[in-house]
């Protein structure tokens, strides 16, 4: 009988990382290590989620699938996916700016590296004062003037700085050039993938004093070149209101505010459902079983449900597949 799924996190030790998912979400990090992102709800081969609840604890998320399939991704999504779960949920900590990077698309990563491409959005969850983003390039410009700007350490001169506060969501479909800047604290959904092309990196040097890898010349036919004004997802939560965020090929997300109850109706969906609480403490019921989420916590609703009755104070985001 499938419930409510909780999953247990994995945390990925990042150069740019920090200590606010262990200090402000009690989060059982490992000590004295900069954790940068913790994978939530994972179906990458050498990353899968494990179920901690229940009587599927124990069990990844490849082995759920095998054994439910539709019942528990959709049927639709498992014709399309099989075995490997299309949607990757992250928590992301910079503590310091991240390198200046770029995701490619389906048919590049395809053509390459026989994976899925790498679209993805962010809600920004805690952001100090003076905090920013880098998304897009800030006008239209060629290759060669990319290059160029590469070459001379001058790339952030080209790229669309962008100041960010609690409550800020973007969108990044494959090939937008972006970095994270420091004091950010964001939730991220995501394609299945973990394909990373890494265009500047600050000059930074590891703590074996090398610098990282950079991937300029893979790049390259990744980037989308012109300016894009549409990134910045311009809506807000509305109390006791479904709020549709993203609508893509890649996943739907909608923001959800509450205080008191709701109920949401999944008869004809065909897909999984996730959410991830972004504040507050919500208590969630369906057919299978009830669950409890509260500050950045992830649940995994299975697709067999036709419902589920929301109750609490907080927000957070609804995930699934079209």
């Amino acid at each position: 009988m499938l419930y409510p799924l909780k999953f247990e996190p994995i945390y990925k030790e990042r150069i740019w990382g920090g200590n606010r998912l262990r200090d402000n979400y009690l989060r059982m990090c490992p000590d004295d290590r900069p954790i940068g992102e913790s994978w939530e709800l994972s179906g990458l081969d050498g990353d899968l989620s494990v179920v901690t609840n229940g009587e599927l604890a124990g069990n990844n998320i490849q082995e759920l699938i095998e054994i439910y399939m539709g019942e528990l991704v959709g049927d639709a999504v498992f014709d399309k996916f099989g075995m490997e779960f299309p949607v990757l949920v992250k928590l992301l900590d910079a503590s310091d700016i991240l390198s200046v990077q770029v995701h490619p698309g389906d048919e590049l990563a395809a053509e390459r590296h026989g994976a899925y491409g790498k679209t993805e959005m962010w809600y920004v969850m805690e952001a100090d004062e003076d905090s920013y983003i880098y998304l897009g390039f800030s006008k239209n410009i060629s290759r060669e003037e990319y290059i160029d700007h590469l070459n001379n350490k001058t790339i952030q001169s080209v790229l669309k700085k962008e100041k960010v506060k609690k409550g800020d969501m973007f969108y990044l479909p494959a090939g937008t050039i972006h970095a994270i800047g420091s004091g950010v604290l964001l939730a991220e959904i995501q394609q299945t993938s973990d394909i990373t092309y890494r265009l500047y990196d600050w000059d930074r040097k590891d703590s074996k004093g090398k610098m990282r890898d950079l991937h300029t010349e893979l790049a390259v036919d990744a980037l989308d070149f012109g300016k894009r004004n549409d990134l910045c997802i311009r809506t807000e939560s509305k109390k006791n209101e479904v709020v549709e965020a993203v609508s893509s090929e890649f996943f739907v997300t909608n923001i959800i505010e509450m205080d008191g109850a709701m109920e949401r109706d999944y008869s004809s969906l065909d897909s999984f459902v996730i959410y991830q609480c972004l504040e507050g403490e919500i208590f969630i019921e369906t057919e299978g079983g009830m669950e409890y989420m509260m500050d950045a916590e992830t649940v995994l609703l299975p697709a067999v449900f036709n419902y589920a009755v929301i109750k609490g104070k907080g927000k957070f985001l609804e995930v699934y597949i079209k």
